[in-house]
């Protein structure tokens, strides 16, 4: 039998269905949470500059058994089994990857979605999976799921008999507001400035008696400060101020533009007064991790920590 695409506008939603028919060594550890309620698990912290200590971008909130990935770079599924087997998380084992929310649509930030679509289906995730990204989601989905046509026409109908629904993703493009509402999370998404960008987005979690603000790629936004308002945690990208200024006029100018630097930072969460400042997606050009360290602190009083990969908050 051959694999027959289909799309179907529900509800605001996208259903693409895999099929018509259906057959039923890691990193230092940088900081440690408690058990109860929800955790926020680093996934990756990395930017499109390939570093081995720092995958990319991506980072998932963890409650009561449940896992809601945020953005997915590259080897985002290896890269949550790992936090899965360090620190006991069966939420972040491949099967139970459910839930991906998409900041923007760049490369380093997506290139983990064919992963997520279907590594966790071949190890035989119950249930389709949910997206929800801002406009252009439906066509990154649509796309990558021709790209693997007859790999997912195989595995659900050659010798693996795979289960199709497993290979279902419901997509959900999103405007700035409630975005998505279980008994477990509340998310919230706003527009940042993300330079040419026509849609980029944070989000605010409110899970398990905590609010944890994403930045996702961003200048220095007030959306920011007023999603955060004193927040439990500010997950936000980062670059050096000093190295910036030894880069030449254009590449000034480009991150300038999409980004946002350590003294930006500094004086941003001192307006929105996280509880915890959380660097990640940082830009080092040449300086190290202290030093980002210390721009921030200098503009900010409260608690900063460089994030690292599968560090657990």
């Amino acid at each position: 039998m051959t694999m027959r695409l289909v799309v179907a506008v529900l509800a605001g939603s996208t259903i693409i269905a895999g099929a018509s028919s259906a057959r039923t060594p890691l990193l230092p550890r940088a900081a440690t949470s408690a058990d109860s309620g929800a955790r926020l698990v680093l996934l990756g912290t990395g930017t499109p500059i390939p570093d081995p200590d720092r995958g990319g971008p991506s980072l998932a909130v963890v409650v009561n058994g449940t896992s809601y990935l945020f953005d997915a770079g590259p080897g985002v599924v290896r890269r949550a089994v790992a936090a899965a087997q360090r620190d006991s998380i069966p939420a972040l084992r491949a099967p139970n990857l459910r839930y991906l929310f998409l900041t923007h649509l760049h490369s380093d930030h997506t290139l983990g979605v064919p992963d997520v679509m279907l590594t966790p289906a071949v190890m035989h995730r119950k249930g389709p999976l949910h997206v929800y990204g801002p406009p252009g989601t439906r066509a990154l989905v649509t796309g990558i799921l021709r790209a693997y046509h007859e790999d997912i026409d195989l595995r659900i109908h050659g010798l693996e008999r795979g289960d199709s629904n497993a290979y279902r993703v419901l997509v959900h493009e999103v405007a700035p507001g409630l975005v998505y509402r279980d008994s477990n999370v509340t998310v919230r998404a706003f527009r940042v400035p993300h330079g040419s960008w026509r849609s980029a987005l944070g989000y605010r979690v409110d899970a398990g008696g905590r609010s944890i603000v994403i930045s996702g790629d961003t200048g220095p936004s007030d959306a920011i400060v007023d999603a955060c308002h004193g927040c439990d945690v500010l997950v936000h990208e980062v670059y050096s101020k000093k190295g910036f200024d030894r880069l030449d006029s254009a590449s000034r100018r480009y991150h300038s533009t999409f980004h946002t630097s350590a003294l930006e930072l500094g004086d941003l969460a001192t307006r929105a007064k996280p509880k915890l400042l959380l660097l990640t997606h940082v830009l080092f050009f040449g300086e190290s991790a202290d030093e980002i360290l210390g721009e921030a602190r200098s503009r900010f009083a409260g608690q900063v920590v460089m994030g690292m990969d599968l560090s657990v908050y």
